[in-house]
């Protein structure tokens, strides 16, 4: 049975990200609502697949071992990327997505050893899952941050090609970008708040990197708030500080992880 829902996801999430990819790759100047709406509901699929997957492997746990929290943050981001399409018309942000969830689906389904989730408790459950909303809302922002890097780019150099007329308009993206950022530096405090709350020894052993890291990142963001709101930062200085902070964080949340299970093949909290 997770077998065959990840074959499913996996099946789903190709053809969503060939169905938005398409009209980029075909020329044209826009992707028409005939290939995003039915991209957009199939990549619904592959999510609910993947939701599915996760909880028949995981026997309905939360289990933050490093593939298998990969592959959940993967279905989260996708998921994410489906409610932001909603309101803005950002569908190339599939295009990175749901490859990637595919790819980070097949790993934890075929290739990852198996591994059992941890007992944890609902304040720990909590924590937990407002720190992966805050990767999700934050990874969104990055690759919306690298497509503003790439039409900054483009307009710069005059590079007008057929898939950058597709893309937002430069101004929405940013915007977007800054209100992905806020969402995801409010749900990352949460995060701090109640690790402090509800996490033993938050400093410590196997847990003071990751604290000392997400604090790192919540200060970048919190500094490329402040700098949009008090100076109008934007452009190359809000992409390199999201990039930046992301990947802090990236390093806070699965650093430690790949190193001990990956490389020492030690299991790690």
């Amino acid at each position: 049975m997770p077998a065959a829902l990840s074959i499913f996801a996996i099946a789903c999430y190709l053809l969503a990200s060939l169905l938005l990819a398409r009209p980029l790759l075909g020329g044209s100047v826009a992707v028409p609502a005939r290939y995003t709406r039915p991209a957009l509901a199939i990549a619904t699929l592959a999510v609910l697949a993947h939701a599915g997957n996760l909880l028949a492997m995981h026997r309905g746990a939360l289990d933050l071992h490093f593939f298998a929290a990969l592959s959940l943050v993967a279905c989260v981001v996708s998921a994410l990327t489906l409610l932001v399409n909603l309101s803005r018309p950002v569908s190339a942000l599939g295009v990175i997505a749901f490859p990637l969830s595919a790819l980070l689906l097949w790993v934890d389904s075929f290739l990852a050893p198996p591994t059992a989730p941890e007992s944890m408790d609902w304040h720990i459950k909590l924590h937990v899952t407002v720190a992966l909303l805050a990767f999700g809302v934050l990874s969104i922002a990055a690759a919306m941050a690298i497509l503003l890097a790439v039409q900054d780019r483009a307009l710069r150099h005059r590079q007008l090609g057929a898939w950058l007329s597709a893309l937002p308009p430069l101004t929405l993206t940013e915007s977007l970008l800054f209100r992905l950022i806020g969402a995801g530096f409010v749900l990352l405090t949460l995060t701090l708040l109640t690790g402090i709350l509800f996490v033993d020894n938050l400093f410590g052993q196997h847990l003071v990197h990751k604290t000392v890291l997400s604090i790192i990142a919540w200060l970048v963001f919190g500094a490329l708030l402040y700098g949009r709101w008090k100076h109008g930062w934007r452009g190359r200085s809000a992409v390199n500080l999201t990039l930046i902070g992301m990947g802090v964080l990236a390093l806070a949340f699965f650093g430690s992880k790949f190193v001990l299970e990956v490389i020492l093949h030690r299991a790690v909290d």
